[in-house]
């Protein structure tokens, strides 16, 4: 079985801004504001925009095969958004994963489907639903209740919204390190700030979190035996251990138990 643990990190996507609001003489800063206003108008209080308003600074990813397991981010810190959405589609045509996300539905995976298709990245094996794979006819990537996608907050939650719960808290309750060196709602400043590093760090010990928490539930489901749970956890604490990343280290050594 082949896990692709994923996470993505955005920014506003000011020339979206530019030219649905008139702001062409704004600065990028200047523009993300006047986004952030008017969605406030919008909601009543929430800046949060609209997916489609996004832009993706990073995505990070947590592999898992039969013979390797690796945390890391796509590219660098100077691949373009483009590329790293077509790194993304690469490791699904290369593996055909189950991904595994944390709210993926409901953002990740929408976000990255507005961002292909302003890109035109063409994606054959996510987007199959059984044309050409009859596998795929029952167990799909698009379908909510499938699981070759597994969105373990809306199974959690009993795909009912109301009972949502944010990452960082089941994290913390599990005795994981949950948020580390930002939030979500940093990562513009950061951007602006030109700490691209700092953004992909924060994205791979959210998608650790994830990652975890979703082995977690592979142990109340009874695919995992409580001692392949336990290796399992040693795996990923010895792969932290030997990093020479401090984000990494550092999640390791706050994880309790």
């Amino acid at each position: 079985m082949n896990i692709f643990t994923f996470d993505i990190e955005t920014i506003p996507d000011v020339d979206a801004g530019r030219r649905l609001y008139d702001l062409a003489d704004l600065s990028d800063n200047e523009v993300a504001d006047a986004m952030f206003a008017k969605r406030r108008e919008e909601t009543g209080g929430s800046d949060f925009l609209r997916l489609h308003l996004h832009r993706i600074a990073a995505i990070s990813a947590v592999l898992k095969t039969p013979t390797q397991f690796n945390v890391w981010s796509l590219g660098d810190t100077s691949t373009t958004e483009p590329e790293i959405i077509k790194r993304f589609f690469m490791g699904i045509e290369k593996y055909t994963p189950t991904l595994v996300s944390w709210n993926g539905s409901g953002f990740d995976l929408p976000v990255l489907h507005y961002r292909s298709l302003l890109h035109g990245i063409s994606a054959p094996r996510y987007w199959e639903t059984g044309d050409y794979d009859q596998s795929f006819r029952w167990n799909n990537y698009i379908s909510r209740y499938h699981h070759r996608h597994t969105d373990v907050m809306d199974i959690l939650a009993g795909y009912q919204a109301r009972a949502n719960a944010p990452l960082d808290e089941i994290a913390v309750i599990l005795g994981l390190p949950g948020k580390m060196g930002m939030s979500g709602g940093k990562v513009w400043e950061s951007y602006l700030n030109n700490d691209i590093e700092g953004i992909r760090n924060y994205c791979e010990t959210d998608v650790l979190n994830t990652y975890l928490v979703f082995q977690r539930f592979r142990l109340i489901q009874g695919k995992l035996t409580t001692t392949e749970y336990e290796q399992i956890c040693q795996e990923t604490r010895d792969f932290l251990t030997a990093s020479q990343k401090s984000h990494l280290t550092d999640f390791e050594k706050e994880w309790i138990g």
